[in-house]
C-alpha cells in the first residue's frame, strides 16, 4: 500500500488556493499518518503563479507539489482527468482527495473510467478502517441518511464538501517548502474534442465563496425577488448568499447560487434560510449544516422540521431587526 496521499490545489486565476483546499490537506495527513507515516503530495495544475502558495502548503504537511502543464486547456475536465492519471501513475498513490466541486466531480468520474478508481462523491468525513481501506462518510436520500463507504479498488477517490474538516497546520518550528515537481502532460486527442470558447469570471465580492463559507443566508420564493435584505444581513456578518431553485429560476439572483440536490452542496456552521419553504431537493444540499435557522411567515412550512431555531414573521421585519441588533452588539 502507498503511503502518497494526493491533493487536487484547487486555486483561482491569481494562483490564491481556494479555501478549503488546506482542509483536504488536513485530512490528507492524516490518511498518510496512518498508513505507516507517509507523504502528502499536490497537484497544481495550470500555469498559474505557484510560489506564493508554497509556504502555506507545507505549514499544512504537503511536502510536494506536482506543477503540471498541458499542452491544452486545463479548464476542461477531460484534459484535467488526463493530467491526474498521470500523476497517480507517477506516484503510485493510492488516494486522492479533491474539493466536491461541479467540475472536480466530473473530473474524478472520468478519472476511475480510465483508472478503475472508487469514486465517493460530496463526503463528510474521510478515514482509514482497521483494514487500512480508505472509508468515506456521507449523507444521502435528501439528508435522511448517513452512510460509510468502503472503497475495495487500488485507487481510492474521494471528493469532500466544505467544512467537512477542521484546518490544522503542523506544528513545527521551521515548516519546510515543499519540494517542486514540474511536469508537461500531453492529452490525447480525445480529451480536447470539446473546446472552450470564453470564460466570464464572476465579478470580485469581498463575501466568502458559498462552497465554503461558514456562514450563509439563503433566500427562498418568500422574498419575492428582493435579496437586499440578505445581503446586508451577510455582509454584517460575514456570510454568503445562496438561494433556492426557484428564486435562480425566476432570475432573481443567479444560478451559482442555486443550493441543492442539482446546485451546490454546503456544510456551514450556520444556516440561516429566509423565505425557503424546505424542499426535499434543497435540504438534501444543506442539510449538514451546523445550525439551521429558519425564517418563514408560514408555520407549516417543512424548513421548520430541521431548523434549530425557528422564528414565524414577515421577513421584510424581521431581517432588518436582526441585522441592526447584530450592528448594535458589534459597537
Amino acid at each position: 500500500m502507498s503511503a502518497t496521499v494526493l491533493v487536487l490545489l484547487d486555486h483561482a486565476d491569481t494562483g490564491a488556493l481556494r479555501g478549503s483546499v488546506l482542509e483536504l490537506a488536513t485530512a490528507a495527513r492524516d490518511l498518510a499518518d496512518v498508513a505507516g507515516g507517509g507523504a502528502v503530495h499536490g497537484v497544481w495544475v495550470g500555469d498559474e503563479p505557484l510560489d506564493p502558495a508554497l509556504p502555506v502548503l507545507g505549514r499544512h504537511g504537503v511536502s510536494v507539489v506536482h506543477a503540471v502543464s498541458t499542452d491544452a486547456d486545463p479548464h476542461l475536465t477531460p484534459v484535467l482527468a488526463e493530467a491526474l492519471a498521470d500523476v497517480v501513475a507517477d506516484t503510485g498513490a493510492t488516494v486522492l482527495l479533491a474539493l466536491s466541486t461541479f467540475e472536480n466531480k466530473e473530473a474524478v468520474a472520468r478519472l476511475a473510467v480510465a483508472t478503475g478508481a472508487g469514486v465517493v462523491t460530496d463526503a463528510s468525513s474521510v478515514e482509514r478502517d482497521e483494514q487500512g481501506r480508505v472509508v468515506a462518510g456521507k449523507t444521502v436520500l435528501a439528508g435522511t441518511w448517513t452512510t460509510r463507504c468502503a472503497v475495495r479498488t487500488e485507487l481510492a477517490v474521494v471528493t469532500l464538501k466544505a467544512g467537512a474538516v477542521v484546518s490544522t497546520h503542523v506544528e513545527e518550528e521551521a515548516p519546510r517548502i515543499p519540494e517542486v515537481r514540474s511536469r508537461e502532460v500531453a492529452v490525447s486527442e480525445r480529451a480536447t474534442r470539446v473546446r472552450l470558447v470564453e470564460r466570464t469570471p464572476t465579478e470580485p465580492s469581498d463575501r466568502p465563496d458559498l462552497s465554503s463559507a461558514d456562514v450563509v443566508v439563503v433566500g427562498g420564493r418568500g422574498t419575492e425577488g428582493d435579496f437586499g435584505p440578505l445581503e446586508a444581513l451577510a455582509d454584517e456578518i460575514g456570510g454568503a448568499v445562496g438561494a433556492t431553485r426557484v428564486a435562480t429560476d425566476e432570475g432573481w439572483i443567479g444560478h451559482e447560487a442555486q443550493i441543492g440536490q442539482t446546485g451546490v452542496t454546503i456544510s456551514p456552521r450556520l444556516y440561516i434560510g429566509v423565505g425557503v419553504s424546505g424542499a426535499v431537493h434543497h435540504r438534501g444540499g444543506m442539510q449538514a449544516s451546523g445550525t439551521i435557522v429558519a425564517v418563514n411567515s408560514d408555520p407549516e412550512a417543512p424548513i421548520f422540521e430541521i431548523a434549530d431555531y425557528g422564528v414565524v414573521g414577515d421577513l421584510t421585519t424581521v431581517l432588518p431587526q436582526l441585522t441592526e441588533e447584530i450592528r448594535r452588539l458589534r459597537g
